[in-house]
């Protein structure tokens, strides 16, 4: 594949109904778990390193450690733009909306967290943490942290065919040192996925649907805020969904903190509150988390524990990225 930063689209590569279709679900799908199954099972030492990974957790959470940091990190991050038409080429002004949503969420100044229900007011976390596309690729060079890379593809899998050039993407920047997003086109109703800490170098990052992306161009409703990559950029930072990770949903499965109320399984759309499972009343699931499935305008915010986890993230298994 051949990286371009312009296009110009024939007419054979105008999106038909079936492909806009396709390319705008109308409930959350998100394929990380099932993405972590598939590399499992060709990469073994990434449940162990998993396993190890949770007890450098668990020790930072109970040490203290998350509570006392203080001070805002930043990530480099670079976008790789993967298209096939020119509405696929999304602009850099998409890109930086983009930027900007992670930037509010995740210091939790986004303005509807005040949207949270009373209840659950208290619960609200400030993860400190800033997203910057990249001044410098890995050779030193000065860049503006996004790649376009056009390719003949019409869609991706979470196979992490768009990571690799040999697949019709392009590989991903040192994932040491930044966070890698693409951005495509992905087949079926996936919204996006993310490779959890500990898993092969060559694969590391986030892969974001092109129609869910940014709060401009090509974003579309109900995933026209940005939450999408807000939610799979918690699962990098080693966050599970709030529901737990088991295959078949159950009121005994853990995300692995405290302060999430145990849900039967994930939420869609716009819930009212409150919405009840598990025996959890009166206030019920908390839907409004990044970590569920509901639409992009009715999720506002992490939790206190959830911060912990991204910060002993960041402080253990991702701590090459911190620049600041």
């Amino acid at each position: 594949m051949v990286e371009k930063t312009e296009s110009k689209k024939t007419k054979s590569d105008k999106e038909s109904p079936k492909d806009k279709a396709r390319s705008t679900p109308s409930h959350r799908s998100c394929g990380a778990l099932e993405s972590y199954f598939n590399l499992v099972d060709r990469y073994p030492e990434f449940r162990f390193n998993q396993a190890s990974i949770e007890g450098f957790t668990k020790a930072f959470m109970e040490s203290g450690r998350a509570i006392a940091r203080t001070g805002i990190v930043t990530i480099p991050t670079v976008v790789h733009v993967v298209y096939r038409t020119d509405d696929e080429n999304i602009s850099d002004a998409q890109i930086k909306s983009q930027i900007t949503v992670l930037n509010k969420d995740f210091t939790a100044t986004n303005a509807d967290v005040g949207n949270v229900p009373a209840p659950f007011r208290a619960l609200v976390g400030n993860p400190q943490i800033r997203f910057e596309l990249a001044s410098r690729d890995p050779a030193g060079n000065e860049v503006k942290g996004i790649t376009r890379t056009q390719t003949d593809k019409t869609s991706f899998g979470i196979n992490n065919g768009v990571k690799s050039s040999a697949t019709g993407g392009i590989e991903p920047w040192d994932t040491r040192k930044y966070l890698n997003i693409w951005v495509c086109t992905l087949e079926g109703d996936l919204l996006g996925y993310a490779q959890f800490p500990g898993g092969p170098r060559e694969t590391d990052g986030v892969v974001i649907l092109n129609t869910a992306f940014g709060t401009n161009g090509t974003a579309s409703d109900p995933f026209h805020k940005g939450r999408t990559t807000t939610h799979e950029v918690g699962h990098y930072l080693n966050l599970s969904h709030i529901w737990g990770e088991s295959r078949i949903p159950n009121c005994e499965d853990s995300d692995f903190v405290n302060d999430t109320p145990n849900q039967f399984g994930p939420n869609t759309g716009k819930p009212v509150f409150p919405r009840v499972s598990c025996n959890n009343a009166p206030n019920g699931d908390l839907f409004v988390n990044y970590m569920d499935y509901v639409d992009d305008e009715a999720m506002f915010m992490f939790t206190v524990e959830q911060v912990a986890r991204m910060q002993a993230t960041l402080a253990g298994p991702r701590s090459t990225l911190v620049s600041g």
